[in-house]
């Protein structure tokens, strides 16, 4: 349950849906596997999976849910074999040339022959909605998963008002100069051993650092020459590890010991009543997390937010 990677949403109004309101909404759109001639079918499970029929798990005023995506797996390769095969044997028995309007017509008549057949495997993706800071946050550092998801999820309540986070402060300005001056880290942030460097020239030379002392002469010299930081690994109060990107998605997120610790306190629980504490641990950590993310980034552009409601 405990999330991997954060991409966050600023709702631009306040989240209206209770927890049952919610529930209802997304049972409409409940996932269901793929039909016979589909490529690809998407909706809403229990959170809990099989321990629960919720659509929506509610504590710390913050409502989480999951969404389950199935695709057929149908490699391009396979089809495009199966058409030549069947091109070559046209070609030769009626010794003419085929064209591409009749090999399209025979691609897609391979499609829907293989696709009965074809194997399936399905994702998940969990996210929340935090009431009480007017956040979204989904386990993804994909663009286009988060989009997909904010999507499915706007067409299941029929509007979803939500923004990236707009910073006073740009993250890869802030991050470059946590690198070129040792007093420009805030104090409760710790430097980890790997960031990604980006030429700012139009060169986009790009300088990947892993397993590396980021205040070593050589990436300073990297950040002399023009190089600014995208991506940054860090720990927080010795709480969380993580890396920010230059967009305020955060990758490879880990819940340190201090934290899964608290957690460990709880015997003889349910799987729910773990999933319960677990996601209560979680969001309190992030809800604290976040707020001061922002904050060393200069805060939020509330004028950027008024332009857009």
């Amino acid at each position: 349950m405990w999330f991997k990677n954060l991409h966050l949403f600023r709702l631009l109004e306040p989240f209206s849906w209770s927890a049952a309101a919610l529930h209802e909404k997304l049972a409409s759109k409940a996932f269901r596997p793929c039909g016979r001639m589909e490529m690809e079918s998407i909706g809403w499970i229990p959170p809990l999976g099989h321990d629960s029929e919720a659509f929506v798990h509610a504590a710390n005023n913050c409502l989480i849910f999951t969404q389950r995506k199935e695709e057929k797996i149908l490699p391009a390769s396979v089809i495009r074999e199966v058409v030549n095969d069947k091109v070559a044997e046209i070609e030769s028995q009626q010794l003419r040339k085929v064209r591409k309007r009749e090999k399209d017509q025979l691609r897609e008549e391979v499609l829907q022959e293989l696709l009965p057949r074809a194997f399936t495997r399905s994702t998940y993706l969990s996210a929340y909605v935090d009431v009480t800071h007017d956040w979204l946050l989904i386990d993804t550092a994909s663009h286009k998963k988060a989009e997909e998801l904010t999507g499915f999820l706007r067409h299941t309540l029929g509007s979803l008002p939500v923004v990236s986070p707009k910073l006073q402060n740009s993250p890869l300005a802030v991050m470059t100069r946590w690198l070129l001056k040792d007093n420009e880290l805030p104090p409760d942030f710790e430097l980890a051993d790997a960031c990604i460097l980006m030429d700012n020239a139009q060169t986009g030379a790009v300088v990947n650092c892993k397993r590396q002392d980021l205040q070593a002469k050589e990436i300073y010299g990297h950040l002399t020459a023009g190089k600014l930081v995208t991506r940054l690994a860090v720990e927080w109060q010795q709480r969380l590890a993580l890396i920010i990107d230059d967009e305020l998605v955060i990758r490879r997120l880990q819940f340190l010991d201090i934290v899964q610790t608290t957690g460990d306190d709880a015997h003889n629980e349910s799987p729910a009543q773990r999933f319960d504490t677990d996601f209560v641990l979680m969001t309190a950590e992030l809800a604290t997390f976040i707020q001061r993310l922002f904050q060393v980034f200069g805060g939020e552009d509330e004028a950027a937010y008024a332009q857009l409601r």
